[in-house]
């Protein structure tokens, strides 16, 4: 079934499009829905259509050979997954599963691949976008390297939070204490422990499904080595 050409509008790699290329890939896309914990799709999997996420939040996750879950990247509304094997053709490289119900709209990969070749501005920032992937996925293992697990959730904040216009530094759409602790390689609990911490200190605050950066420096200096990590026992 045809998605809504109104809901192109709020997908990033397409909003901008002209009309009449809009309408017609509106007419080629399907849209499907995935509850919490659900597979939008599996590492390895063939075929190749560009992904664009609707409503909803999804997680990029991978495993490692002892079997435990990592979190690689998220995926928001109006943004897009699966453009490397659009591009390249080959399998999935990762998992990618619904953190909330979510709805996703699917373009053939053909007709995306021929979108993305033949669209100078569409190619820029799908360009832009793998090459922020690589630079994620390159600060993640360093990340995961670090011994300290206090450490390594302080960098994973210092990574999530953005510096907004009023100058507050703010983490919206805030992940849970199980995702970050799938993103850092440790424990829910001891993701919770950490916050405590960091709570207690002013460094973070909840704010609804924020959370509100109130020292920066702080995370920073941890994430970096150049002060002890929290205690969290």
């Amino acid at each position: 079934m045809a998605i809504p050409r109104e809901i192109l509008k709020d997908l990033e790699l397409l909003r901008d499009l002209p009309q009449e290329l809009a309408a017609r890939l509106a007419t080629l896309m399907v849209e499907r829905s995935y509850a919490r914990r659900e597979v939008v799709f599996n590492k390895g999997e063939s075929g190749q259509p560009l992904c664009f996420l609707v409503e909803g939040r999804l997680q990029g996750v991978d495993f490692t050979l002892d079997g435990r879950e990592v979190g690689l990247y998220f995926v928001d509304p109006g943004s897009y997954f699966g453009e490397m094997s659009v591009l390249d053709g080959q399998p999935r490289p990762d998992f990618v599963i619904a953190v909330a119900r979510s709805r996703v709209a699917f373009l053939p990969g053909a007709e995306a691949r021929n979108l993305i070749v033949n669209t100078p501005s569409i190619a820029e920032k799908v360009l832009v976008r793998l090459t922020q992937r690589l630079r994620s996925v390159s600060a993640q293992r360093t990340l995961l390297g670090m011994p300290s697990p206090s450490q390594r959730v302080c960098a994973q904040l210092v990574q999530l939070a953005v510096t907004g216009a009023n100058g507050k530094v703010s983490i919206t759409n805030a992940p849970t204490h199980q995702e970050i602790a799938i993103m850092v390689n440790t424990s829910r609990e001891t993701v919770t422990r950490v916050f405590q911490v960091l709570q207690t200190r002013g460094a973070v605050a909840r704010d609804g499904g924020s959370l509100q950066v109130g020292d920066p420096a702080y995370l920073h200096d941890v994430a970096e080595g150049k002060v002890e990590p929290p205690k969290t026992s």
